[in-house]
């Protein structure tokens, strides 16, 4: 069982807290975090890009001089690769550059990313936090108190919380997003990663939920 540091609302620290087993099971699948890894970069690419080749250029449809006689090589039009203003030669074609992969793939790449950080004592939790307006000091005085300035961090909160993205969207090595939101490449991206307890507990609820049998009628009329 893995266990991470632990800092109140204020910035002090407290005692280190146990990380679910659901989602830190201590499996680092490194091919499946590749993979998918991979698809997150590929997909994010627009595939736009695109140029003429010598049947798209317009103009060039007689000959520039004739095939003998002249003692220049021979040419069939201006529109050909080797001219100026000519077509390409294998242009690139607007197309999608998106890779599909199964869910299942994906839950395993985001566990072994957790597992990874949690290996190296890179995930940290902390308390919710709770700003009435957007500042971008206290977000930045925060992570200094609990010894996080200037790393990448991630920051995940318990549920979408507006100032607090609004608060962190001018640094930019701090990205925040709400738990279950984040890749697998947000948290390899990130040095440390910041949850907010309230979330992990969620989860942890959640799971003690699914996993307890349900009464039979034995039981019941008991």
């Amino acid at each position: 069982m893995y266990k991470a540091r632990y800092y109140k609302a204020d910035g002090k620290k407290g005692r280190a807290r146990a990380l679910p087993d659901t989602l830190f099971d201590g499996v680092v699948n490194e091919g499946v975090l590749h993979r998918v890894v991979k698809a997150h970069l590929a997909n994010r690419r627009q595939g736009t890009a695109s140029a003429k080749n010598r049947a798209a250029v317009a103009g060039g449809s007689r000959k520039p001089w004739r095939q003998k006689g002249t003692g220049r090589a021979r040419q069939g039009t201006i529109r050909a690769a080797q001219w100026e203003g000519g077509g390409r030669a294998f242009p690139p074609i607007p197309h999608s550059w998106n890779q599909k992969v199964p869910r299942k793939v994906k839950a395993l790449a985001r566990r072994s990313a957790y597992n990874a950080r949690a290996e190296g004592d890179r995930v940290v939790l902390i308390d919710g936090l709770k700003l009435e307006a957007p500042k971008t000091r206290e977000i930045r005085d925060y992570l200094k108190a609990i010894e996080l300035d200037g790393a990448k961090v991630l920051l995940l909160t318990d549920g979408l919380k507006e100032t607090v993205y609004l608060s962190a969207r001018n640094l930019h090595k701090v990205q925040v997003k709400r738990f279950g939101d984040e890749s697998p490449y947000d948290i390899l991206w990130a040095d440390v990663v910041v949850i907010e307890r309230g979330a992990l507990d969620a989860l942890a609820a959640g799971a003690d939920t699914e996993e307890a049998p349900e009464a039979s009628e034995e039981d019941s009329d008991a």
